[in-house]
Order: structure tokens, then sequence, then C-alpha cells
């Protein structure tokens, strides 16, 4: 039996350290060895018997259950069930212990297991280094970093300062060319008001269809974009909810998230919690808000029931396959390639459809033995709207979210009368323009974050002067997870 020991002190505060790695399930957030990672069967990340499956960046993959955690003491227990790496009969625990001396942390972490001959030395300096040595550092930059975040206040301007920076505009409507930069000044928040220095903007496909007037824009010259997250500069009077220093996130009209600075109303700006980064925030707070309300309130999905699911790889689609699936739904996917049938498959969804020489709504009614599916998500609009009715059960819901396709265009109602279909076309703004809206939406979103109920992935990453070349790549239907810019 071979047994390695290894401990740190880290500069923060018990609490602070044990925040993050009472988060059973969040090593992916942290850890640099560990490239994914979600928990079985729905527990919470904190719940003692919580499986998790992880994957490291080399492609192995493992499975720890949590056998013990201790808020009084600080401590926690697992051990490997599966692995691909030969530690059997692994056994860890992690404990911290205040210095008492000082705000500091007294951090252990030893293991127990055996190994085949002949790899003792290798395997236990892959754990005491690549694991163990290399997670305190990880931690020591993070918690390093959110108290550098927190006590360094950006130093405000002068009031009748503005701020200059640049956005990525519009003169008129056209191709993804039309975007170009243009320097922008940043004005003190009035009242109601906060004043943004913009880390991370997430592109949506609604940006496409206000940059080339699907969606009519009121002004010209405009930026586009309608989330992002970054840091308070200040704040205007009136505002009690923010504060300068704070990391905050959008996702909400007037466009001109494609910005460096912005100046903005702050009803709708709310705090980012400390376990979502800013990229996190900008590739997922829409999407994530967005599939909230669809299937809590549009059509409020049940255990039992079977959703069709368009577009399974993007960024709402996978979001609501994972949330669908994590609520009990039978979820049917369809997408154009295996490439994304792997990523719906990951995603929850049981069964996958793929163009073919039977028509979608035939594949459906094979799956669902000719009843049809409770509920069709549609984000792709005027191609798949009669192959979506058709897919649909007697009483079921067409829920037409998105027109990737173009619109559905003018429909006869009476249609609808052969299945007694019910159809709803939800307004992502009608959901999401108040201050309790968007506390209820998002309170829920990091909810599912935290319980690994929804992992938010951001896919490719544009600088924000390239937003030409990340509208192109949204538009050509070839990417997977959320695309977002990142200012210079």
């Amino acid at each position: 039996m071979i047994e390695v020991r290894r401990s740190t002190v880290i500069n923060a505060p018990i609490a602070q350290v044990w925040k993050i790695l009472r988060d059973f399930n969040g090593h992916d957030q942290w850890h640099p060895a560990v490239e994914r990672s979600s928990v079985d069967d729905g527990l919470k990340t904190d719940q003692v018997g919580a499986v998790r499956n992880f994957t490291l960046v080399g492609g192995e993959r493992l499975r720890e259950q949590l056998l013990a955690m201790s808020d009084q003491e600080h401590r926690l227990r697992y051990s490997i069930i599966e692995s691909d790496v030969p530690l059997i009969d692994y056994s860890a625990e992690i404990s911290l212990k205040p210095v008492t001396d000082s705000n500091r942390t007294f951090w252990s972490w030893c293991s127990c297991f055996q190994t085949p001959e002949g790899r003792e030395i290798e395997l236990a300096k892959l754990v005491a280094e690549g694991v163990y040595e290399t997670g305190f550092e990880a931690i020591r930059r993070r918690v390093e970093t959110n108290q550098a975040r927190h006590a360094t206040h950006l130093t405000a301007p002068a009031n009748d300062r503005a701020i200059q920076g640049y956005a990525m505009v519009i003169d008129r409507y056209g191709r993804a060319e039309e975007l170009h930069q243009v320097a922008i000044r940043a004005a003190p928040p009035g009242p109601g008001q906060v004043r943004l220095r913009q880390t991370a903007i997430g592109v949506n496909y609604i940006d496409i269809y206000h940059r080339t007037g699907y969606f009519n824009l009121s002004t010209h010259q405009s930026a586009l974009g309608l989330e992002a997250a970054g840091e308070v500069i200040d704040v205007g009077p009136e505002v009690r909810h923010l504060s300068a220093g704070q990391r905050v996130a959008y996702a909400c009209p007037p466009v001109g998230a494609y910005a460096t600075v912005r100046t903005m109303e702050a009803a709708l700006v709310i705090a980012l919690p400390d376990n979502i980064d800013d990229v996190t925030a900008a590739a997922g707070l829409l999407k994530g808000m967005t599939a909230e309300f669809l299937l809590h309130r549009v059509h409020a999905l049940q255990r039992g029931e079977t959703a069709l699911i368009y577009a399974p790889a993007g960024g709402v689609g996978r979001l609501l396959c994972q949330w669908a699936s994590a609520l009990g739904a039978t979820v049917i996917a369809a997408t154009s390639s295996e490439q994304k049938a792997r990523v719906a498959r990951a995603a929850g969804a049981r069964h996958v459809l793929l163009p073919g020489e039977t028509s979608l709504e035939e594949q459906v009614l094979a799956i669902t033995q000719g009843h049809g599916v409770d509920v069709v998500y549609d984000g792709v609009g005027r191609d798949s709207y009669i192959h979506s009715l058709a897919a649909l059960k007697p009483c079921g819901h067409l829920v037409s979210f998105g027109q990737a396709s173009g619109g559905i265009g003018s429909r006869d109602i009476d249609s609808l009368a052969d299945k007694s279909v019910t159809l709803s076309r939800p307004n992502y703004a009608q959901y999401t323009d108040t201050p309790e809206k968007i506390a209820i939406l998002s309170e829920r979103l990091f909810d599912a974050i935290a319980r690994r109920t929804v992992t938010i992935e951001a896919g490719q990453r544009f600088p924000l002067v390239e937003a030409a070349a990340a509208h192109r790549a949204l538009e050509s239907r070839q990417t997977t997870a959320s695309i977002v810019l990142l200012p210079n």
C-alpha cells in the first residue's frame, strides 16, 4: 500500500478555501488536469454518496465517490470507484485548518492506494505532483485573484470624465463584414445607471438578426450584443444592489454589449457568484435564462414527458437537453451530423435523429410507438415547422422560439385543430424585462450550474475586434457550445 501526503499554506481565510473545495464536482473549474466533470443522478455537489465522473486533459476517465464531508471540521473524504489510471483501492482525504497567527489556511491532502508492481514510483509521483502540488498552486492562484478583485476597487474617475474604449458597430444592415471598430466614450453613470469595464461578451443568434435587419434596430450607428460580463467601475445615484469593483453580468436590451466599456441602466445588471467566472457568464447567461423560461414557464416540462429538441449541440439546445433530462423527460434530439449527435448524447439526449431516408416525424413516431412527443422546442423556424407539428402527439405543444432558417411566416391556425395543438412563440424580452423576473431566472440558472444540472461550455473565443469572424462561424452552423468575444 502506497501513502502520499502533501500539505501547504494558502494566504486566504479558511472559509474562502473551503468554499471552493467543498464543491465536490467543482475541480474542473480550478484544477488544470481536469477537462470536464459531472455528477451522477442529479445529486448535489456536496451530497455524501455523490459520484463524480470526470475526464482528464489526457483523455483518461475516472469516477470518484464522496464518502464524508464536515463543514465544522473542514474535512472531506472520497475514493476512486472506477479509473483508467491504475490507482487501486484509492482513498483520499482533504482537511483544512486555520493558521492561528494570521488569516491563512493550512491544507493537508493525503491518500492511500495500490498500483501494479513496477509502477509504484511513477504513480506516486503522478499523485503527489500532478494532482496535489498542481492543485495547491491552482487554488492559490484562484484565491489570490479573487482577493485582488475584491480588495482592489477600480479608481473611480472624476464625475465629469468619460472613459475611452472601443465598440464593434454597424452603420447599415448586411453581412458580417459590416461590423467595424469605432472609438467610444462611456459617460459617468447617471441616476439608476452603472458604468462597466467588460471582460467577456456573449455572441447569440439574435445578434445576427440585429445585424441583418431581421430585427430592426432603432438607431445607427449601433453596437450589437445583448450579453456581457465584467466589473463595475462606478455607479450612479439610486443604485443600491451594485458597487465599484463588483463582478457582474447582464443579458438584456438595449443592444450595445460589443464594447470594452459601457454605461447602462443598472436595474437588470446582476452580481455574479464566485463560482461562475466571467467567460462562463458571458457564454451562458442569456442562453441559460432562455432555457429556464422555456422549460419552466412556456411549457412546464414534467417527469415522464417526451421532448423533441432541435439544434442540441448549440448553446440553447445543449442546455435544453441537459435540463430536460435532469427534469426526468425523455429527450429526442434532432441534428445534422454525427459530431453534433455525440454532443447531444453527452448532454442527455436518449435518442438522436439525423437526416436520412425517413422523415423526422417518421423517426419520432417510430421511437414513440406512434404516439408523438408532448412538446417540441424548435429554434429552427421555417424549415422545421411542418415536421414539428407532425411529430407532436394530440394536444401537444409546439414552442417555436427561434428562426435560424427563417421565420415561420403566416400560417393557417385551422391546421392546428387536427391535433388540438398549442403553439407558443415566446419573446425573450417579455420574460426578462424586470429585476424581479431576472432575479428568479438567474437564481434558478445559477443553482442549476452549481448542482451541475447544466454545464456552460464556452467553445470558440474571438478577440472583440474579430466579431465579424465570430458571426461567420455562428452562421456556418458548424459550431458547438457558445461563442465568446474577449476585449483586448
